[in-house]
C-alpha cells in the first residue's frame, strides 16, 4: 500500500475550529470523498486521519469515518492523557481495529516542557499496553522536551510530526538541526516528511528551499523512519496536494529512489502497524 501519513477532515464550524481564519481557503468541510479525488491521481492508496480537535467524541467520529471509507487505513485520535480515565477512553477506543494512535496539540501548550509534566507522563505510560503511538506535534522550541520524552519511553513508538515545523521560510536551521539529529538517536521515534509548506512563504515557495531541512532528516532518521504525509487540507493554505506530494517524491527520487516503497507506505503500516 502507499500510505499518506497525516491528513485531517472535518465538519467546518467556527466554534470548533477557531484556528482557521474567517478569509482561509480551508474554512469549508473536509471529507473523504474530496481526498480519494487528491490520492487517486497520485496513486496513493489510503490515509492515516490525524485528530484536528482535542476531543474523545472526535476520535469515534474518525472511527465511524473510517468504517464507512476504506481509504482510511488508520486513526491517529485524542484522548485527555493526564485524566485518571485515560485507560477507560483508550479501553474503548482500542476495540476499533482502526484506531493506531493518539495526539496532542502541544505545540498550543505554553509550557515548553509539557509533555514532561507528571499527569501527562502517566498517560504516555498507558499507550504501550493498547499497541498505540503517539504523534509528537511540537515547534522547535519543545524539541528538547520531546527528546528526554523519547528516551523516558524506550519501548514506545513515537511519530514526530511536520519535521517539527522548524522556520523554513527564513532558513533558520540552529538548534533545529542538532536537536533533530539528537532525537533521531532514539530509535523508536519516526518522522513524518509533511507540513513543510505552511512552514515556507505561503504559495511563493520553490522546491529548492526545503532541499536544506530535507537533507537533515533524511541524514538524521535514515530512509527507514520517514513517513510521507500531507497535511490536507491544511497544505491547500501554500500549495495543491498534488505540489505537496510532488515535493517529496521528486526529493526521493533524486537521492533515495530505492527506499520510495519505504517513505510512501511501508514505513507508515510498520510504524502505526497499519492493515489493508
Amino acid at each position: 500500500m502507499r500510505i499518506d501519513s497525516h491528513q485531517h477532515f472535518w465538519n467546518y464550524s467556527a466554534r470548533e475550529y477557531p484556528w482557521i481564519n474567517e478569509k482561509s481557503r480551508i474554512r469549508r468541510d473536509f471529507l473523504p470523498d474530496a481526498l480519494e479525488r487528491e490520492l487517486r491521481p497520485v496513486k496513493v492508496d489510503g490515509s492515516v486521519a490525524v485528530q484536528a480537535r482535542q476531543s474523545v467524541e472526535e476520535s469515534r467520529w474518525l472511527l465511524n469515518l473510517a468504517d464507512h471509507y476504506p481509504l482510511i487505513k488508520g486513526v491517529v485520535g485524542w484522548v485527555d492523557l493526564r485524566s485518571d480515565r485515560v485507560e477507560e477512553q483508550l479501553i474503548e477506543l482500542s476495540k476499533h481495529r482502526r484506531f493506531v494512535g493518539v495526539r496532542h496539540v502541544v505545540q498550543d501548550e505554553p509550557d515548553d516542557r509539557f509533555v514532561l509534566q507528571k499527569d501527562f507522563l502517566r498517560g504516555i505510560g498507558t499507550l504501550k499496553q493498547f499497541g498505540l503511538v503517539y504523534d509528537i506535534l511540537i515547534y522547535p522550541k519543545q524539541l528538547p522536551a520531546a527528546i528526554e520524552l523519547a528516551q523516558r519511553f524506550p519501548n514506545q513508538t513515537f511519530v514526530l510530526d511536520h519535521i517539527a515545523k522548524p522556520t523554513i521560510k527564513d532558513q533558520i536551521k540552529s538548534p533545529w538541526a542538532d536537536q533533530m539529529r539528537e532525537l533521531a538517536k532514539s530509535p523508536n521515534v519516526f518522522c513524518k516528511v509533511s507540513g513543510m509548506v505552511t512552514e515556507a512563504k505561503w504559495g511563493a515557495w520553490k522546491q529548492s528551499d526545503f532541499a536544506p531541512f530535507l537533507e537533515i532528516v533524511f541524514e538524521a532518521f535514515g530512509t527507514d523512519r520517514l513517513l510521507y504525509g500531507s497535511d490536507w487540507p491544511v497544505c491547500l493554505l501554500s500549495g495543491s496536494y498534488e505540489q505537496v506530494y510532488r515535493l517529496t517524491h521528486d526529493y526521493v527520487q533524486k537521492h533515495a529512489a530505492k527506499a520510495e516503497a519505504k517513505i510512501f507506505g511501508d514505513n507508515a503500516i510498520r510504524a502505526y502497524r497499519l492493515k489493508a
